[in-house]
């Protein structure tokens, strides 16, 4: 069986280093954040924790000319 993937919240996501909680949150705004929203009266944003982690490699290698 797979590893099932991590999801967190931006706060949460935040707390482990990867990214400031306001660059998570800009990332969100620009509709570059992977994740789900939950809840109905109180939406709350979930971050896939691993897809973040690849988008951010890909994207660093990218940048450095790496392709990818």
């Amino acid at each position: 069986m797979s590893e099932l993937p991590k999801f967190l919240t931006i706060r949460e996501a935040a707390r482990t280093g990867l990214m400031k909680e306001y660059q998570l949150r800009c990332l969100l705004a620009q509709g570059r954040l992977p994740g789900i929203y939950t809840g109905t009266k109180r939406r709350t944003f979930l971050v896939n924790l691993g897809a973040l982690a690849e988008q951010l490699d890909r994207e660093s290698r990218a940048a450095a000319g790496m392709g990818g």
